[in-house]
């Protein structure tokens, strides 16, 4: 079944739809990134966490060059105040990403045949797909950053009520991985189940989720090797080498969710 699943993915890809998906979902990523950090620089704030949070953990597990470049977009701080408005038009602007992963998921679960709500309809749902995304994202840093000192308290009650021994420290050292794990493939599972018009059990989604979950971080790291060690586009691209590097790395992240997609499709029709 591995083999049919494989040739099948690779036949699905060769279509011409899917020639320049990555390249267009690359460029929306650009687009996207200064209403999506302007929104979560905001959400962030309620919650009196910074911008610098996400840079710093951007820092550990994404290119050296890609940091740098995002980092002068982590730049934005909390005004408290912001009006609808300015909402509205953030959140749209951020969902253009997520509406093209729509237009591609409708084709390749359900061919050319199926193409959606409308535009509006269907941007309206990126936009909510999107905001929820957004949430997920801010919950899972509310507890990485507050997850030890509510640790330290539920250990104190425990220790004085119960007078049971426990180890807030270590017990937060081996909760927090597997946490923030499995938050991360419920962010991309929710991404993959959300985007088809018609709704489909999670279940059918779980190949491809995996795949695009553990894909992004091994891509991430081959292409941090690759521009570390023999890609130079500063010397090529001039005062532009840091928005190509971008563009790449959004390549390739998009060509790896573009394929989970197919990979769903494929599986789910073999079975």
């Amino acid at each position: 079944m591995l083999k049919k699943v494989i040739l099948g993915v690779i036949n699905r890809l060769k279509k011409p739809y899917y020639e320049g998906v990555a390249a267009e979902l690359a460029f929306f990523y650009l687009l996207s990134m200064v209403p999506l950090f302007t929104i979560m620089g905001e959400l962030l704030g309620v919650f009196s966490i910074s911008l610098n949070l996400i840079n710093d953990i951007l820092a550990d597990y994404v290119p050296p060059e890609i940091a740098e470049s995002l980092a002068t977009y982590l730049q934005y701080s909390p005004s408290g105040t912001i009006s609808v408005l300015f909402v509205a038009f953030s959140l749209w602007a951020a969902s253009k990403a997520q509406f093209s992963m729509i237009r591609i998921a409708n084709y390749t679960y359900f061919g050319e045949n199926r193409k959606g709500r409308g535009f509006f309809r269907e941007r309206l749902r990126a936009i909510v797909t999107l905001l929820v995304t957004m949430l997920l994202v801010v919950f899972s840093l509310t507890i990485l950053v507050y997850g030890e000192p509510l640790m330290k308290v539920v250990a104190f009650y425990v220790d004085r009520i119960l007078e049971l021994p426990f180890s807030s420290d270590y017990i937060w050292y081996v909760m927090r991985w597997p946490f923030g794990i499995a938050v991360y493939f419920l962010a991309i599972g929710f991404i993959n189940y959300s985007l088809p018009t018609e709704r489909m059990p999670f279940k059918k989604f779980i190949p491809g989720s995996i795949f695009a979950s553990a894909g992004m971080l091994v891509a991430s790291w081959v292409y941090s090797y690759y521009a570390s060690t023999f890609a130079n586009q500063d010397l090529l691209y001039g005062s532009l080498g840091s928005v190509v590097g971008l563009l790449i790395w959004f390549y390739v992240l998009g060509y790896v969710l573009v394929v989970g997609i197919v990979i769903n499709a494929v599986w789910n029709e073999t079975k």
